[in-house]
C-alpha cells in the first residue's frame, strides 16, 4: 500500500506546554482573541468559547484548526478497506489491505497547539502474485505518529487559516508491516472560506521517507486540494485531489480522486465515510473507509 511513544510523560507535556507559550510570544497567533490566550492544557477553555469541531478526516487535506486548549479529540477509521491490482511490466500483484480501529487522538496544549498520537491499531495485508503463484498474510498492530499542530493565524475567525505540523513516525509495526524506519516530515494545511458556504482546503506536504532498497532516505512532496459544502442539514461532503511525487529513483507519482460524506450527530460526534480512487498506476485502487469523530 502507498500510504503514508506512547503519551508523554505529565513533566515533558508540562515543558511542552511553557516551552511552546515561550515561544508563540505576549501576542500570540495573528488574530488570537485575547480573552482565549490563557486557557491551556491545565486550565481548558470553557464551554461557550469553543470553536465548532474540526477533524482532519475524512478527507486527505488535514484541517488548519486546533482542538481547544485542555480539550480531547478522538478521530478513528472504524474500518477501511484498500485493494490494488498491479500489472505493470508484466506483473499481477493482488494486495487486499484492511485497517481496523486506526485512532489520531488530539489534546489541545495551547489555543493555537494542539499535541497529536496517531495509532494503527490493527492492519490485515494480503498479498497474492498471481502469476507466481504465491500469497503472503500479514497482520498485526502498525507504525505510532507523533504530531503538532501550531496554527498561525484563522483559528478563531477569519477568511483564511494557516498551519505548520511536523511530525516523526515511530517503526512499532508487527509482522513486517512497515519498514522499520524512524520517518519525519512536515505538513502545512490551509483553509478558505468561499462563497456560496463553500469552503477550501490546501496543503503542501514534505516527507522523509526510506528508500526501499533500505540505503538511505528520499523526500516525498504531498499537495491536495479539497473543496466541501454542507448540504442538507447536518450532511456534508467534500471532493478531493492528492498527489504524492518520490523523489526516489524509478519512482511513479500516486494521484487519487476522493469523495466523501459527513453526518453531525451532534458537535461533539460526527460520522463520515467516504472513497479514494486511484487514477495513477501506482496509487491503490479503491479505498473505501468508514469513520468516527468524538471530542471532550
Amino acid at each position: 500500500m502507498k500510504k503514508r511513544n506512547r503519551f508523554l510523560r505529565s513533566g515533558l507535556l508540562a515543558a511542552a506546554v511553557c516551552g511552546l507559550a515561550r515561544l508563540r510570544g505576549a501576542d500570540g497567533a495573528e488574530g488570537e482573541p485575547v480573552h482565549k490566550r490563557q486557557y491551556h492544557l491545565f486550565n481548558p477553555t470553557p464551554v461557550a468559547l469553543m470553536r465548532e469541531m474540526s477533524t482532519d478526516r475524512p478527507d486527505k487535506t488535514e484541517s488548519a484548526y486546533t482542538v481547544d486548549a485542555g480539550h480531547f479529540q478522538i478521530e478513528s477509521d472504524l474500518v477501511s478497506y484498500s485493494y490494488d491490482h498491479d500489472t505493470e511490466d508484466g506483473a499481477n500483484t493482488r494486495v487486499d489491505a484492511w485497517a481496523v480501529a486506526a485512532i489520531n487522538l488530539k489534546v489541545g496544549l495551547l489555543n493555537n497547539v494542539d499535541l497529536q498520537t496517531v495509532v494503527e491499531s490493527y492492519n490485515d495485508i494480503t498479498t497474492d502474485d498471481l502469476a507466481a503463484g504465491e500469497k503472503m498474510k500479514q497482520s498485526g498492530f502498525g507504525d505510532i505518529t507523533s504530531r503538532i499542530k501550531i496554527n498561525l493565524w484563522g483559528n478563531d475567525g477569519g477568511m483564511t487559516a494557516l498551519s505548520v505540523m511536523p511530525y516523526v513516525k515511530f517503526p512499532t509495526s508487527q509482522d513486517g508491516i512497515g519498514n522499520g524506519s524512524v520517518e519525519w516530515g512536515l505538513i502545512a494545511p490551509m483553509a478558505v472560506e468561499l462563497p456560496g458556504g463553500f469552503g477550501l482546503g490546501l496543503q503542501t506536504e514534505v516527507d522523509f521517507v526510506r528508500d526501499a532498497d533500505d540505503s538511505g532516505m528520499h523526500p516525498e512532496f504531498v499537495n491536495t486540494i479539497t473543496i466541501g459544502r454542507d448540504l442538507i442539514g447536518k450532511l456534508g461532503g467534500y471532493i478531493e485531489f492528492f498527489s504524492l511525487v518520490s523523489m526516489e529513483d524509478n519512482s511513479d507519482w500516486v494521484g487519487t480522486f476522493d469523495m466523501g460524506l459527513t453526518y453531525s450527530f451532534t458537535e461533539n460526534i460526527r460520522l463520515d465515510a467516504g472513497i479514494n480512487i486511484g487514477v495513477t498506476s501506482s496509487a491503490d485502487d479503491f479505498n473505501p473507509f468508514l469513520g468516527l469523530s468524538y471530542r471532550f
